[in-house]
């Protein structure tokens, strides 16, 4: 079965991520350990690879690591079975043990969802920390060509006011006594972690910043606003702002979020790259607005729990992500925002996963 069979819409990604002229032939013949494979980045990132064998045959063997079988075994449906492809089953942070040879390791397990931050700010971090130990040493044993670190723009902190786009170096501060500071210390630590290997150890390390990141496998319960405003699509739901939307950040379509990670990991010779869309810097406002237009025929509304939002509208505050180190390379998002949106909306409201939520 091919590395898409399920969905028209992942498949017509995966095409125009291969189509890209990145130097896939570093890949022939590895062994790939992904983790955290059921959530939208990495799950991509599975896909690709196997997509790479489905077109090229470049006989890369592909394992991924999933806290959850059933939850995989549903969003991986159409690949879980393949002959190139081994389900790991288990908790980042306890020891990971694989038989034979490993390559590369892209690490995207993490509690990204905003509410486990609040609700299990022990879990969030601990699978940044440990997990990302656990790795580097089997990396360590198996002495792996690279480790991938995807990370997040939440590394960069509070930054002063007036600043739009932040670039690689820009760090600014976290009040480390509030719990939530869990997933950001977290994936700073992490990529703390991954360049002291490196020194140590000479495993090559690669760290991969993603913005904010929208499109298919995104759950519709995530908690983040482009996950909200999607599953209220779906329904066939008004959206209702709590705030007036004037927050800015820079989306990006996943399959271009995913090309730039192998762009920066097969051509890049940075420690870090930031992955974001610079047309896709927008204000919530604007998001929520487009996203009640990919569905006309819904006539959808735009809604605001105090009215007084509506007008009182500042659409300059606002931060995203600097790419310019990782355009240098070649990169360029391809995928518009509109476009993403509708390609987002339409295939969630065919996804296993959405029909609980359809229901509500």
């Amino acid at each position: 079965m091919s590395a898409a069979a399920s969905s028209p819409i992942i498949a017509g990604d995966l095409e125009e991520i291969l189509a890209r002229p990145i130097p896939w032939d570093q890949l022939r013949g590895t062994t790939v350990l992904v983790t955290g494979a059921s959530g939208m980045l990495p799950s991509y990132a599975a896909r690709t690879l196997l997509a790479l064998n489905d077109k090229f045959d470049m006989r890369i063997t592909v394992h991924a690591l999933v806290r959850n079988e059933q939850k995989a075994r549903t969003i991986l449906s159409d690949i879980v079975d393949r002959s190139d492809f081994r389900l790991i089953v288990q908790d980042i942070s306890e020891p990971v043990a694989l038989d034979g040879p490993l390559d590369f390791v892209f690490h995207g397990a993490s509690a990204a969802r905003p509410a486990l931050h609040a609700s299990n700010p022990v879990g969030t971090i601990r699978a940044n920390l440990t997990g990302t130990f656990n790795l580097l040493d089997l990396c360590v044993e198996k002495k792996a060509r690279g480790f991938v670190f995807m990370s997040s723009a939440e590394v960069y902190g509070a930054q002063p006011e007036g600043t739009e786009l932040i670039s690689e170096s820009s760090y600014g501060g976290f009040d480390i006594l509030n719990p939530r500071a869990c997933y950001s210390e977290g994936k700073r630590a992490a990529e703390t972690i991954s360049v002291a290997y490196a020194a140590q150890y000479g495993t090559t390390a690669r760290i991969v910043r993603f913005g904010h990141v929208y499109g298919p496998g995104m759950a519709l319960d995530d908690g983040r606003v482009q996950a909200d405003f999607a599953a209220h699509v779906v329904q066939g739901r008004d959206i209702v702002l709590n705030s007036d939307g004037s927050a800015v950040r820079t989306y990006t379509y996943v399959a271009d979020a995913i090309a730039g990670m192998f762009v920066a990991v097969l051509t890049g010779d940075e420690t870090v790259y930031n992955v974001a869309d610079p047309a896709g810097f927008v204000s919530i406002r604007r998001l929520a607005e487009l996203f009640t237009e990919v569905r006309p025929e819904l006539g959808l509304k735009l809604l605001f729990t105090n009215d007084s939002d509506r007008s009182a509208y500042n659409p300059s505050k606002g931060q995203g992500l600097d790419s310019t180190r990782l355009s240098a390379l070649g990169w360029e998002p391809q995928v518009d925002l509109v476009t993403g949106l509708s390609r987002m909306v339409a295939a969630l409201s065919n996804s296993p996963m959405s029909g609980a939520l359809r229901s509500v």
